[in-house]
């Protein structure tokens, strides 16, 4: 399958993705470069997030809530908002509690590749 890119794709976009899947982390960076976007991470952890942001703050982020041994990232989307970098959540869970306006997006596993961009293109 060949991916064909538009002009209006991740282009220069810095999208950092925390997720504990290698399955899915790996999918999406496959994705996201393929669109044009670099990929900060992939991390599995919000310390790991933490310490990437702090190297060098992204545009967006792509966040799983419930993450490696339970940890969930609320804290880190919080930060992130704070920073004013774009958040999508994606998760596999139905209900999700995340303070309105703090994310642009919250999106079901699995997702369609075109929506995620659509999401992360959204300014």
């Amino acid at each position: 399958m060949t991916l064909t890119r538009s002009p209006s794709d991740l282009d220069r976009l810095r999208v950092l993705v925390v997720e504990d899947s290698w399955e899915i982390s790996t999918g999406l960076q496959i994705l996201l470069e393929a669109s044009g976007a670099t990929v900060v991470g992939p991390v599995s952890t919000t310390a790991d997030a933490k310490r990437l942001i702090s190297e060098d703050t992204p545009d967006a982020a792509i966040v799983d809530i419930n993450l490696r041994d339970g940890e969930l990232s609320y804290d880190l989307i919080d930060q992130l908002h704070d920073l004013g970098i774009r958040v999508v959540v994606l998760t596999g869970y139905a209900d999700v509690s995340v303070a309105q306006g703090k994310v642009v997006a919250i999106l079901q596993k699995p997702v369609r590749g075109e929506l995620l961009i659509a999401s992360l293109r959204e300014r």
